[in-house]
């Protein structure tokens, strides 16, 4: 697909604003870096000195990613404003992780939350989640590393060719890591408090615009929303769909279940986001943190939305728009935003544009190389050579950063592909960040689960439920589902036509893996009996 730039194309002004963040990136990172950390713990968890409202915005900033800037606007341009009910099960996840896991880490005074799992169940547990965590990460902020890839090839190449896709993956993923090897985790959520301001000022800065082009006051264009057809017979409008529709991903009931589920993996078991809450003072302080980043993530993603709604009026309703219309035909989904930035956008304004999709998408990757670095440093280098320099460690744990840098740039490259076949099976930007986090989630819900409300589990069950949710939710891909379905006796056939969206995978993959992590005795039980 090749995306033409308008009269003005990305002018000296948009470069030199594109430039202006970087340079901003740079010396934020510079003043940070004067600080050295003074060894692993302060590289990373920032001592527990940060205060609760920078730990909100970087937990807001890490959970939105590039996914919402681009995914946002694709979901409501092509659908309708349903997958904003999935917040409801992040609310319902959120109040969970604040009362239960939080504390549960602050007592145990762990560096990564697996090391709950080693005093609960063993070694062979933590590390088992560990690399469970570590598989789930590159899955996700590969996905997004991809979709940041985007916009940014077509900047530099104007289209989104594979072989020019991977090019912008490569130089992301190494300025990526170059700023996260600065300081650690406090420059990170710094830096995020920076590049949240950005990003959302750009999507307010977009919709003013959009509102300005659309010759429509706000009564007209929220009548001519509501009487527009969205999916299945739904409006523009549509929030809450009460479908029972198993392919349909927002719906009520996938809220409450499927999507609790996936934020409780989310706040509860991803270190990428669990980092951050252990930064603060207190149990009490992280928890708030995740409560406040919930809250103010609602709006935020509400904004996007409302932007693909204006883009759809923008784009596709001419008889609307009249002599306004765009005199070119209307992007396909995934390209409406960024196709917007480039054609429609005053000089100097795209260049904020991108500036601010940047933000996102960079954001979100300092922050898993910087957990995934912290993983496997404390739940495996250190135990394997204890008793070394804390500067030792801190080495391990940059050097760590710059390998995974590279595993997620390969991942990366490997979507450019991987999304082309979901998106035959009708998956947006989002539905893809998203689904891809299931393979991990199932089975880390199940054990957490498992360990923080029963006195069941054991290594061994706790191991067999990471591979039994990651297994599951690989048996019910489109792909694998269409193979092995079809075989099951009785109803083989009609149990192959079933799609199952993402939130059901997850609830079914994890409902499997929290039977098979009760079924091991828990150590008490144990010990009793022998």
């Amino acid at each position: 697909m090749v995306v033409l730039l308008g009269e003005g194309g990305f002018t000296a002004l948009d470069w030199g604003v594109l430039a202006g963040y970087f340079a901003l990136l740079l010396a934020t990172g510079y003043a940070l870096a004067r600080r050295t950390p003074s060894g692993s713990a302060e590289y990373f968890l920032a001592g527990r000195q940060m205060p609760v409202w920078a730990v909100a915005v970087s937990v807001l900033a890490t959970s939105l990613s590039a996914a919402t800037f681009i995914g946002g606007p694709q979901q409501a341009y092509e659908g309708n404003l349903t997958y904003l009910s999935a917040s409801v099960g992040a609310l319902l996840a959120v109040g969970v992780v604040a009362l239960f896991f939080v504390p549960a880490f602050y007592r145990s005074d762990v560096s990564t939350v697996y090391e709950l799992l080693e005093l609960r169940f063993g070694m062979g547990a933590k590390r088992a989640a560990s690399a469970m965590f570590m598989v789930g990460r590159v899955f996700a902020s590969g996905a997004r590393v991809f979709i940041v890839a985007i916009p940014a090839s077509m900047i530099a190449f104007q289209d989104d060719d594979p072989g020019h896709m991977v090019a912008a993956i490569a130089v992301l993923s190494a300025v990526a890591v170059g700023y996260t090897l600065v300081g650690g985790i406090r420059s990170i959520i710094w830096t995020d408090v920076i590049q949240t301001s950005v990003f959302v000022g750009a999507a307010l800065a977009a919709a003013g615009v959009l509102l300005w082009k659309i010759p429509l006051g706000t009564g007209e264009l929220v009548s001519a929303l509501a009487s527009s057809p969205g999916p299945r017979g739904t409006s523009k409008l549509t929030v809450l769909s009460l479908s029972t529709d198993a392919s349909a991903s927002y719906t009520l009931w996938t809220a409450v279940l499927g999507f609790t589920i996936l934020n409780l993996g989310a706040y509860g078991t991803d270190h990428d986001l669990v980092q951050r809450m252990l930064t603060c003072r207190s149990a009490v302080r992280g928890s708030w943190s995740a409560v406040l980043g919930i809250l103010v993530g609602l709006p935020v993603t509400a904004l996007f939305m409302i932007l693909g709604l204006l883009l759809y009026v923008f784009y596709t309703r001419a008889d609307l728009m009249g002599e306004a219309a765009p005199g070119y035909g209307a992007p396909a989904g995934k390209e409406v935003f960024l196709t917007f930035i480039l054609r429609e956008m005053p000089a100097g304004m795209a260049g904020v544009m991108l500036a601010g999709l940047f933000a996102a998408g960079l954001g979100s990757l300092n922050s898993a190389l910087n957990a995934m670095s912290a993983t496997l440093l404390n739940d495996f280098y250190r135990p394997l050579r204890p008793g070394l320099s804390e500067r030792h460690y801190l080495a391990v744990g940059r050097l760590g950063v710059v390998a995974w840098g590279a595993v997620l740039g390969a991942f990366a490259c490997a979507c450019v592909w991987w999304y082309q076949a979901m998106r035959e099976e009708g998956q947006t930007l989002i539905d893809f960040a998203l689904s891809v986090m299931s393979f991990a989630y199932a089975g880390l819900v199940a054990v957490f689960a498992t360990a923080i409300f029963t006195r069941r589990g054991s290594a061994a069950s706790a191991v067999a439920a990471l591979g039994v949710g990651f297994a599951a939710v690989l048996a019910m891909q489109p792909w694998a589902w269409r193979a092995w379905a079809p075989l099951t006796p009785v109803y083989g056939e009609r149990l192959a036509e079933v799609r199952l969206a993402y939130p059901w995978q997850l609830l079914i993959a994890t409902a499997l893996a929290t039977a098979v992590c009760c079924m091991g005795r828990g150590r008490a039980a144990a010990a009793k009996e022998a």
